[in-house]
């Protein structure tokens, strides 16, 4: 029996005097180094701080939560980290699918404190690692200004950026990512870095797709923005049978969309519809629309469009209340990706494995645009070429027979897939069970990135499951 399930079963919670563990001088110590608030088992509001945003990891158990509300609190819990040998894992929205923004045995930094967005004359932002989505596109709006980011208002801006972040206007805009201009990291050694294209080019490279976690707890962001502009948004539904003849025309139409659309799609056992947001009029809009109508080859049983500014149009798209096993402000669901590089030859077969376990849902992201135009190599996101993303989800409440089954449904489909999605997944949608996770997740860029981990965190403090990072310790940890 590990000493997760032991801890579990017993009821019992982490004390000092197990292997591995500070003495309590020292977790007072800490105490009082710290601006914000130190939680620790059996502490009042240790089991609220513990939590992320997924309810299947509320069992986890971190040594201690760090609530941090300045800099030095987030180096005073590296640096206790590593002194001590225990693992660190970062949080910002806490959304990371495999858990890893929590960690058994360990220290959370709970960054939620740093939710400060400062937009400056210039248009650009100086944004908190814990800000959420939500809040810097208000934020952002009342200043007539867009960072183009997702479109789920409890996410953090860390791991989004971090890992690239796609969103409802990146294929005129870029990801989120390609508009950072600098960041503020404190690394392994416990020094704050300002990292930029000229000040540690390597590292600032790294942490433009990187993925959150892998070289340390960035702490905040500068970001170039964009004038605010109008936005259209249209949804089509085709209805059930219709999920072949949806894919074969929206990946033939695509392709030949101008940059100001942007288009999702989404998939299941019984929904085939698709959604996007238009740059533009809703008279140009609508000779786009017909032509997919036209290639799909059956006429929608639902069509809306709708003129609005691009705040609203982002909340119309948070479908956290549509996910599987959503409740308020937490959900039980994981999730897997697959990026597509090329049209596929059989969507009817394609369709035939997504629609297999009844209650896998499919999320594709268009690609394409101002995405493409950015090289490889250029930053550490290694998809620009892709044509779409396809993220697949799957309730894990026990009324979807829990964590186990969803993996099991998800990873049926992430590997029955065809060759047209090769070895790839997108680093934001970690999944734990990917097969080859590091070449699919950053591909040609895979060999630098381990070298800048190695260079920062030469010890493994940062190390996790599917980090960069050489392990540290034992100990079962995570971040994101």
């Amino acid at each position: 029996m590990d000493r997760r399930a032991f801890l579990r079963i017993s009821g019992a919670v982490p004390v000092a005097g197990l292997a591995g563990w500070p003495p309590p001088d020292d977790w007072e110590r800490l105490r009082k180094r710290l601006s914000g608030p130190l939680f620790r088992p059996g502490d009042p509001g240790y089991p609220e701080a513990k939590q992320g945003f997924f309810t299947m990891y509320d069992d986890r158990m971190p040594a201690a939560v760090v609530g941090a509300a300045r800099v030095e609190d987030v180096q005073a819990a590296v640096g206790f980290a590593a002194r001590h040998g225990l693992p660190v894992a970062a949080r910002s929205g806490g959304h990371s699918y495999p858990g890893y923004s929590t960690v058994d045995g360990g220290i959370v930094v709970d960054l939620s404190r740093f939710s400060g967005i400062d937009v400056r004359p210039d248009g650009r932002a100086a944004i908190g690692a814990g800000a959420r989505l939500g809040p810097i596109a208000a934020t952002l709006a009342a200043a007539g200004r867009v960072l183009p980011a997702g479109s789920c208002d409890t996410v953090g801006i860390a791991g989004l950026a971090l890992g690239g972040g796609v969103g409802l206007v990146d294929r005129k805009h870029g990801l989120t990512c390609d508009h950072l201009e600098a960041a503020r990291i404190v690394t392994a050694d416990g020094h704050v870095r300002t990292v930029s294209r000229t000040a540690e080019p390597d590292l600032f490279w790294a942490l433009r797709g990187g993925g959150g976690g892998n070289f340390g707890i960035v702490t905040g962001f500068t970001f170039r923005t964009v004038p605010v502009a109008d936005v259209v948004t249209f949804k089509l539904d085709f209805g059930p049978g219709t999920q072949a003849a949806l894919l074969a025309g929206w990946q033939e139409w695509l392709p030949g969309m101008p940059d100001e659309l942007w288009s999702g799609v989404y998939l299941d056992a019984g929904a085939a519809e698709t959604s996007g947001t238009f740059l533009g009029t809703e008279a140009r809009l609508k000779p786009l629309l017909d032509d997919l109508v036209r290639r799909v080859g059956t006429p929608p049983t639902g069509r809306e469009t709708r003129l609005t500014d691009h705040l609203s149009a982002m909340r119309s798209f948070d479908d956290r209340e549509a996910r599987p096993g959503v409740v308020a402000d937490r959900a039980a669901y994981v999730g897997t990706s697959r990026m597509l590089l090329r049209p596929v030859t059989d969507p009817a077969a394609v369709v035939e494995v997504l629609t297999r376990a009844p209650k896998v849902g499919t999320l594709i992201d268009s690609a394409g645009g101002a995405i493409a135009r950015v090289g490889a190599r250029e930053t550490a996101f290694p998809h620009r070429s892709a044509l779409a993303s396809f993220q697949f989800l799957h309730g894990a409440t026990t009324g979807d027979g829990g964590e186990a089954e969803a993996r099991r449904a998800l990873g049926a489909v992430r590997d029955g897939l065809g060759p047209e999605f090769g070895t790839t997944g997108y680093v934001n949608y970690l999944d734990p069970d990917m097969p080859d996770w590091a070449r699919a997740y950053y591909g040609v860029n895979l060999p630098r990135l381990r070298a800048i981990a190695r260079k920062y965190d030469p010890h493994g403090l940062f190390a996790f499951p599917q980090g960069l990072s050489g392990p540290r310790s034992t100990v079962q940890r995570g971040e994101s």
